[in-house]
C-alpha cells in the first residue's frame, strides 16, 4: 500500500498482483472504492503483515511511500481494460473475496513478469483531425440571429475550460438539429454512425434492465463532432468511468419557478455560509436558466446515495433557516412560490448541465462558474451568453469551478460538524 496525502487518513492506494505464468506479477494499484473508515480498518490490518521485500514481480514502484505486506488478501476489482505494460486502468476496489486464494487470482492475457516484454515500436502519430461544422448558417436562435456556426465558434473556444468537466464522463446529448424552435431530442446512445476515434463506454442500468454505450468526450475534437450534430447543452455524470459508484460532487439545484432571482441569491448564500461552518468547500455556478447550481467537492468518498442524503440535510437546514422563502416540496403547486431546493439529482446516473453548456432558451444562456463575490442581488444570469462569454473568460486567469474535480475534503469531520448544525436547529425549534 502506499502512505496516504493531501489529508486523506489510512493508505492512499493498494498495490495490486495476480498470477502470470506461475508468477505473482504486479499490475498497478487502486485507491478508489473505499470509504474512510475502510482505509483506517486496512492501515491497521495490513501493518501486521508488512514486509521488507515485494512479494512480487515485475515493473514495481520505489520510494519510502511505497509498503510491502504478506500477498493474503483478494480484492475484487473493477477496471475498464489492461494497459500493454500490464497495469490495469482506472481500477475500482469493489469487494473482498474471502471465498477465493491467491492461487485462483490468475490472468493469462497479462504479460509475464519474466522475459520483460520487449519494447515496442513507437506507433506513428495519426494526423491531427479537422471538424467543420456543416450548415453554419442555420438559424438556431431566430428572435437574436445566432447560427448554428456561432454555437460551434463558441464551444471551440471555450473547449479549453469545458474539456476537464467531460473528460471520462458518460455524456448524454441533447440535440436540435433545427435550433430552439424545432423538435429535440436526448441521446444517451452514441450514434451507430460516431467515427471510431471517438471514445464510447457501456454502462450497464439496473433501473433500465438493458446497456448503454455512451460518448465520452475526452478531446476537443469530440466535442465539436457532438456539437455539429445539433447538440446545445452538454449533460455528464457527477462520477466517472472506473468509478461510476462515486461522484465527484453532490449538487444543490436553486430552482425558483416564480420566485423572484433575489430569493434564489439569499438561498445559495445560506448554503454557502452554512458550508463555510462545516468547513465544506461549496462552488456556485448559474444553471443557464432561472436558478442557480452549488457544487459540493467529494473527491468520490461517497456513494450516490449518500451524496443524496448529504444534499437532503444541508436542504432541510436551509429550509429551517429560511422558511419563508425556501422549500424542498417537490410539487409545483406545494411551494408557494418559495425557492426548490432539489436535492435529488444526486443519485447514480443523475445528470447535470455541464459548465459552460449552452441553454436552449432565449438569448442563448451559458451555464457559468461563479466566485461567490458574485453571487449577490446585483447578479443576472441573462447577462452570460454564447456572446459574451468567451469575452469573459479571456479576462479571468482560471475557472471558478475547476477545485470542485480535485478536492477532497475532510468528510467524517464535515458531518460532525453537519451533525451539530443539525442539533443546533433541532434545539431552537424545541419549545
Amino acid at each position: 500500500f502506499t502512505t496516504p496525502a493531501d489529508g486523506r487518513d489510512g493508505i492512499g492506494a493498494l498495490h495490486l498482483a495476480a498470477v502470470s505464468g506461475g508468477v505473482l506479477t504486479y499490475v498497478g494499484r487502486v485507491g478508489s472504492g473505499f470509504t474512510a473508515s475502510e482505509l483506517v480498518a486496512l492501515r491497521r490490518r495490513l501493518e501486521t503483515t508488512e514486509r521488507t521485500a515485494p512479494p512480487v514481480e515485475g515493473d514495481l514502484p520505489s520510494g519510502s511511500e511505497h509498503h510491502w505486506v504478506e500477498p493474503r488478501l483478494v480484492a475484487e476489482v473493477a477496471f475498464t481494460e489492461i494497459t500493454s505494460s500490464g497495469q490495469l486502468r482506472h481500477p475500482v476496489f469493489r469487494r473482498w473475496r474471502d471465498d477465493k486464494s491467491v492461487r485462483d487470482c490468475t490472468r493469462d492475457d497479462l504479460p509475464a513478469a519474466e522475459p520483460p516484454p520487449r519494447a515496442e515500436a513507437p506507433t506513428p502519430e495519426a494526423p491531427p483531425r479537422t471538424i467543420e461544422v456543416s450548415r453554419p448558417e442555420k438559424l438556431f436562435w431566430p428572435a437574436e440571429g445566432y447560427t448554428k456556426g456561432d454555437l460551434f465558434d463558441y464551444y471551440a473556444t471555450v473547449a479549453p475550460r469545458l474539456m476537464p468537466f467531460l473528460a471520462d464522463r458518460p455524456l448524454v446529448l441533447d440535440r436540435y438539429p433545427d435550433g430552439i424552435e424545432g423538435k429535440s431530442f436526448y441521446q444517451k446512445n452514441a450514434p451507430e454512425f460516431a467515427p471510431e476515434w471517438i471514445r464510447t463506454e457501456t454502462v450497464w442500468s439496473e433501473e433500465g434492465d438493458k446497456e448503454t454505450e455512451y460518448l465520452v468526450c475526452d478531446s476537443r475534437e469530440a466535442l465539436l463532432y457532438v456539437v455539429n450534430l445539433g447538440t446545445i447543452p452538454l449533460h455528464v455524470w457527477s462520477s466517472r468511468i472506473g468509478s461510476l459508484g462515486r461522484p465527484d460532487w453532490c449538487i444543490l439545484d436553486l430552482d425558483p419557478k416564480e420566485a423572484p432571482f433575489e430569493h434564489v441569491v439569499d438561498v445559495a448564500r445560506a448554503i454557502h455560509a452554512l458550508c463555510r461552518r462545516i468547513e465544506l468547500p461549496s462552488f456556485p455556478k448559474t444553471s443557464g436558466g432561472s436558478g442557480l447550481h452549488i457544487l459540493l467537492p467529494l473527491g468520490g468518498q461517497l456513494t450516490h446515495e449518500q451524496s443524496r442524503q448529504l444534499a437532503e440535510l444541508i436542504a432541510r437546514i436551509i429550509v429551517q433557516q429560511l422558511p419563508d422563502i425556501a422549500t424542498v416540496a417537490r410539487a409545483v403547486s406545494a411551494r408557494d412560490d418559495k425557492v426548490y431546493l432539489d436535492y435529488v439529482q444526486n443519485g447514480y446516473g443523475k445528470l447535470l448541465v455541464a459548465p459552460y453548456s449552452v441553454r436552449p432558451y432565449p438569448g442563448a444562456k451559458v451555464s457559468t462558474p461563479l466566485s461567490w463575490s458574485e453571487v449577490t442581488r446585483r447578479l443576472d444570469p441573462a447577462h452570460f451568453t454564447l456572446v459574451s462569454l468567451p469575452e469573459r473568460l479571456a479576462g479571468e486567469a482560471r475557472c471558478h469551478l475547476a477545485p470542485v474535480l480535485a478536492t477532497r475534503p475532510d468528510l467524517p469531520a464535515v458531518l460532525g460538524r453537519l451533525a451539530q448544525e443539525l442539533e443546533a436547529v433541532s434545539d431552537a425549534d424545541s419549545p
